[in-house]
């Protein structure tokens, strides 16, 4: 098929830092294209260049086989590139289709009519199998049905190219095949697809071809159905990568580090209210809770926290009953939180990344001295942490939102696991992160453990809940199922788990 898109020698540099260096993208018509790189690798900038966010400082676009000038991101829809970003752009309060024709006009420059919109939406989407209510508002909408609701906004633009950024980062396995379903179907007919994504699995089964970037760099561009998941894992890091990091060896004591009581917690919907949930975390241990999101995950880890008030029940960490204590007391007693959301939860984003470092510590007599911050301590410790976690940024006095979401990501790991943390809670903790940084957060977890920590590992990722866990409970309508170890403990059982079976314990794990 002919070329769409032409990106040649595209070279990005903000001050002295080169974010794009020398980069050659070709895209087919009717194909996906998979687009590689570690955190930072400068896929982002790449694609914001596409979209018109940023002009390159050198090199050139064509599309369709015309050079273009993408000054903005109206330019780039006019010509029919697209962009679905990572965070939803949809206002919770309107219609599906109110958020579709936002700022349109029809054909003859005048208001634009409701069935003339609504009968266009339903066309798009009877074409390309996409699952739309035009009447239904966005807030009562699953998260997979909204991102098709984004897919269809470029579409009714008239899209021929389509930019998604790490598009099934927030959906369930099911919403995924779905995904994927729609994307094959938009490439049969014509439409051109880059596909942003961390994921490995999903990259060799959804795209065409893969494009790798190292460090701003073009690596190569290979035909999907030639490589392995190893092999790109390789490309991508420059070496060879251990894809998943076996928790061998357990370190689970006696001690109980978390003990949960007859928990009761008002959730925001009701599925995700917990309903006098029972736990138990001992030192040394692992373990993990799996489930599809919003069934209250969430709501435990704020509870324990202390962001989110109990009803009932007991929260108690280290024998220390903390149900109503302050946040700050519960990091006394040896709480390290990894939150779900970086950005508003985890970072400050207007600050620099040493005061973001120095948020849990603020009062710590190792930073302050009669309430006076050292900047040069905080700094050596702060520059130990950048190497240690292999944060990239083009300057550390920038604030962090100038980072990429997975080095933002690596900067709330380096801080809460420095701490050497005596109950760590991690929710999602390698979401948005490349292969490279996966293998080295999942043995920073292990090493906690070995340390004496308890970790409660929340993930939507069952290989990784499966590798590092020593027990695993999936959460369902607020509570938690049985739990799976031992020889129990598989990818197969917490299926069955999570359809409302109950798995019969193996024999072996009875008689201990």
């Amino acid at each position: 098929m002919p070329d769409i898109l032409n990106m040649k020698n595209i070279t990005k540099q903000f001050g002295s830092f080169k974010a794009n260096d020398n980069i050659n993208i070709d895209v087919h018509q009717g194909e996906i294209l998979a687009l590689l790189g570690e955190n930072g690798a400068g896929k982002s900038t790449l694609m914001n260049i596409l979209y018109g966010l940023y002009k390159p400082t050198s090199g050139e676009i064509y599309f369709n086989g015309e050079k273009v000038q993408i000054d903005d991101p109206l330019k780039a829809i006019d010509m029919g590139i697209g962009m679905v970003h990572q965070h939803f752009m949809l206002f919770q309060a309107f219609k599906t289709w109110e958020c579709v024709v936002l700022g349109l006009q029809d054909e003859q420059k005048k208001i634009l009519k409701e069935d003339i919109a609504k009968k266009k939406i339903m066309d798009i989407a009877k074409k390309y199998d996409l699952t739309i209510y035009p009447d239904a508002q966005i807030d009562t909408l699953s998260v997979g049905l909204q991102q098709q609701v984004e897919i269809l906004k470029v579409l009714y633009r008239g899209a021929k190219l389509l930019i998604l950024d790490e598009p099934t980062a927030v959906l369930t396995p099911n919403e995924t095949v779905e995904l994927f379903k729609t994307l094959r179907n938009l490439a049969d007919n014509g439409v051109s697809i880059i596909f942003i994504s961390h994921k490995l699995d999903e990259v060799i089964e959804i795209s065409d071809r893969v494009s790798v970037l190292n460090r701003g760099k073009n690596v190569n561009t290979v035909n999907t159905k030639e490589v392995t998941k190893t092999d790109l894992a390789r490309l991508m890091v420059g070496r060879n990568v251990v894809l998943t990091v076996e928790h061998s060896g357990s370190n689970v004591q006696k001690e109980e580090v978390l003990k949960i009581e007859d928990l009761v917690v008002d959730g925001n919907r009701l599925a995700s209210s917990l309903k006098g949930l029972n736990m138990v975390i001992h030192k040394g241990e692992i373990l993990g809770v799996a489930g599809v999101d919003g069934n209250g995950q969430s709501e435990l880890i704020e509870s324990i926290t202390g962001l989110r008030k109990v009803k009932s029940g007991n929260i108690i960490i280290n024998n220390k009953n903390v149900t109503n204590c302050s946040v700050g007391e519960r990091i006394n007693c040896g709480t390290a939180l990894i939150p779900e959301d970086r950005n508003k939860v985890g970072t400050v984003f207007n600050f620099s990344i040493d005061k973001n470092m120095i948020l849990r510590n603020a009062g710590s007599s190792k930073y302050t001295h009669r309430n006076i911050i050292d900047y040069d301590s905080l700094k050596k410790d702060t520059d130990e942490a950048i190497k240690e976690f292999d944060i990239r940024l083009s300057n550390r006095n920038w604030p962090v939102n100038k980072l990429s979401g997975g080095n933002l990501q690596k900067v709330i790991l380096a801080r809460e696991i420095r701490s050497n943390p005596k109950l760590l809670l991690a929710m999602h903790p390698t979401r948005g992160l490349d292969v490279g940084a996966i293998e080295f957060i999942h043995q920073k977890l292990i090493d906690a453990c070995a340390a004496g920590a308890a970790v409660l590992l929340v993930s939507t990722e069952l290989e990784e809940i499966v590798s590092l866990s020593d027990s695993v409970v999936i959460m369902s309508n607020g509570n938690v199922s049985q739990v799976l170890k031992g020889d129990d403990l598989s990818i197969e059982n917490i299926g069955l788990l999570m359809g409302g079976s109950r798995i019969e314990e193996n024999a072996d794990e009875k008689s201990k």
